[in-house]
């Protein structure tokens, strides 16, 4: 096997780092991340789209079951818990535990593309996404640690297909095509957190129909996605192998960035409704709060990137949104309640923005595709592995306290943590690595 090598990094010493110019960076900014593994997609003729609206509808419904097996636990945890006889620890780990498969499962993502084709790992995935849900709302407690495994690995890998699709067959339309992405994600997030509850208690307070009722559009998912899977898309593999990323100081403030942002942002959805709950409204009306903070994040989510590279580089737009998320989640915390709707809003606002910067960062520190395949994977499969530890915190700091006071100890730290590695990777620079075609 022969190997050509391509410099993903200019001929420059390794200890100096190109800028990135404004230029380049507008260019960047239409770069969607290559999710299907570290291969860049040679394209042979133009995608064989029969029904390009099916595969909009398509991608849409896929979207859409991203976050409700997340979002739907948490204006429930409380009902589950009494139910089941957990511990606020062990609640933790059930809110850990899909968020650390995230992590640990998104690295099969490339691997099963390569070898079984994305549309056909797409519609596997769904269907055991349904039986995750299934599981978890339908065989006791058992049932519902082994079920939450099974769905935060089916949306980990997921999660890391859908813009490599996106990329491959909506290339002309990329933008736009990755806001309706992330607007149907948070759509099904917010879907979730409103309607679990009264679902519940519509069928006399049985949380098991609130949990497992969001099996149905995964289901539906997966009916509109097969036809996909017959569909030829002209396109080959060319694989690369990329060196150093480990070893880049960048790709690791990167990493932590998304990291600790996505550790606040699992928190929210693990345990805001709990948090409300104990500060006295009724699980109907925290999960409604929640659902509200989630839906506002529709409109910072597609604005924070466009305001962020319009700048000489990320910093001020990265310290500005965290601490919007952490004026929101200590508003939450401690403010009075009569204003609680203002304080849900503003964390919305940050928490979308965080997120959608993290994303615009693996982007933008990327000098090409692959490379930015290579960054995203390790991103999100370090990250979410971090992100993980967030929620099985609180639940011992909740275990150990008896209350929720001392959980803004938790929120300063991690906040700050993102905002020191952020101001690293919100930087004008590439990361320093080698990029081989083999």
């Amino acid at each position: 096997m022969s190997l050509e090598t391509e410099n993903s990094m200019s001929s420059q010493p390794a200890n100096t780092r190109d800028t990135v110019s404004p230029k380049r960076s507008a260019e960047l900014e239409e770069l969607l991340i290559d999710a299907e593994a570290d291969d860049e997609q040679v394209q042979q003729s133009q995608p064989l789209l029969l029904r390009p609206w099916l595969l909009l509808l398509g991608l849409i419904l896929v979207a859409l079951n991203l976050r409700p097996a997340l979002s739907s636990m948490a204006p429930l945890l409380s009902e589950v818990s009494k139910s089941l006889g957990l511990s606020a620890a062990q609640a933790g780990l059930l809110t850990t535990l899909p968020v650390l498969c995230l992590g640990l499962f998104a690295p099969l993502a490339p691997i099963l593309a390569r070898r079984f084709g994305a549309e056909r790992v797409v519609l596997g995935i769904l269907l055991t996404l349904a039986g995750g849900i299934i599981l978890r709302s339908s065989f006791g407690e058992i049932g519902l640690f082994a079920g939450s495994i099974l769905a935060g690995a089916s949306i980990g890998v997921i999660g890391v297909l859908l813009p490599g699709i996106v990329k491959r067959d909506f290339a002309k339309h990329a933008g736009t095509m990755t806001g309706v992405y992330t607007m149907a994600l948070c759509l099904g997030a917010a879907m979730a957190a409103g309607a679990s509850v009264p679902l519940s208690e519509h069928f006399g307070q049985n949380w098991t129909v609130g949990l497992g009722f969001w099996v149905i559009p995964a289901l539906l998912a997966a009916v509109f996605w097969l036809p996909q899977v017959g569909q030829k898309h002209g396109a080959h593999n060319v694989a690369y192998r990329v060196r150093g990323l480990l070893r880049d100081p960048l790709a690791w403030q990167v990493t932590f960035y998304m990291g600790l942002q996505s550790s606040l942002a699992y928190i929210v959805f693990g345990w805001l409704p709990s948090i409300l709950i104990g500060r006295g409204l009724t699980p109907t009306q925290a999960g409604l709060v929640l659902s509200g903070s989630v839906i506002v994040q529709l409109a910072s989510s597609l604005a924070a990137p466009w305001l962020a590279t319009r700048g000489k580089d990320q910093r001020l737009a990265i310290v500005v949104v965290m601490l919007m998320t952490l004026g929101g989640l200590f508003g939450c915390l401690y403010a009075p309640i009569d204003g609680l709707w203002g304080w849900a809003i503003l964390l919305g606002l940050g928490q979308g923005a965080t997120f959608a910067l993290a994303l615009t960062l693996i982007v933008l520190r990327s000098r090409d595709a692959h490379v930015a395949a290579n960054l995203s994977s390790m991103a999100q499969g370090f990250g979410y592995t971090l992100a993980s530890m967030g929620p099985f915190a609180v639940g011992l700091v909740h275990d150990w306290t008896g209350g929720w006071t001392a959980l803004g100890w938790i929120f300063g730290v991690i906040g700050l943590g993102a905002i020191i590695a952020g101001l690293g990777a919100g930087r004008a620079r590439y990361v320093q690595v080698e990029s081989e075609r083999v």
